[in-house]
């Protein structure tokens, strides 16, 4: 007589060799405490209150050498801030790693990493795009890092950014700089203040 299979067997008798699927490549590194005003954006946003619409292009835009440097600095960037960014001295808040994504969704993750970033009040980051990839008799080009360039660009969120240095990913990544939040505008007119006055 056949012995009864029960569902808790069959089903791991089907599962058996099968592998999780990879993770994302995208890494958050959350600030410990969160602002009020940096709370209330993230409750707006899961609320949906928020609907910001992608700016970004995923075509028209021609690829670059892979060792070519990136650099941009918005006017009224002081030149020893863009500095520190350029020798990657500032700490990093977040990073997103590109790799072996489609224009379309780098375009998305892009977008979405750089609003969500500026909502809690994250000021350097590192996007990692890659240095492209070369066929047999034929010169390198990177592709999606033509596309982070113009991309960046066209964010206003976006102060500064530059190539970054080798042990972050040299010209393969990207270190970016965001404007400063309101609170953290009103924390160094504090500080700035407090070193005025006299005692």
């Amino acid at each position: 007589m056949p012995q009864a299979v029960n569902d808790e067997d069959l089903f791991a008798e089907e599962m058996e060799g099968v592998k999780p699927l990879a993770r994302e490549a995208r890494v958050r590194l959350a600030k410990a405490k969160l602002s009020d005003d940096q709370q209330q954006g993230r409750r707006r946003a899961a609320e949906g209150q928020e609907e910001l619409v992608n700016p970004l292009v995923d075509e028209g835009v021609l690829p670059l050498d892979p060792w070519y440097v990136l650099e941009f600095k918005r006017p009224g960037i002081q030149n020893g801030v863009y500095r520190k960014l350029r020798l990657g001295h500032y700490q990093i808040d977040a990073r997103l790693d590109l790799h072996r994504m489609t224009t379309q969704r780098a375009r998305q993750e892009v977008f979405s990493f750089i609003s969500e970033a500026g909502r809690l009040g994250l000021r350097t980051l590192l996007i990692v795009h890659g240095k492209g990839q070369s066929t047999p008799g034929e010169t390198s080009t990177a592709i999606l890092k033509g596309y982070v360039n113009h991309w960046l660009r066209d964010l206003d969120a976006v102060q500064a950014f530059h190539s970054a240095q080798p042990p972050h990913g040299g010209t393969g990544a990207v270190y970016v700089l965001l404007r400063k939040s309101a609170e953290k505008k009103r924390e160094n007119r504090l500080t700035y203040m407090k070193g005025r006055t006299q005692d």
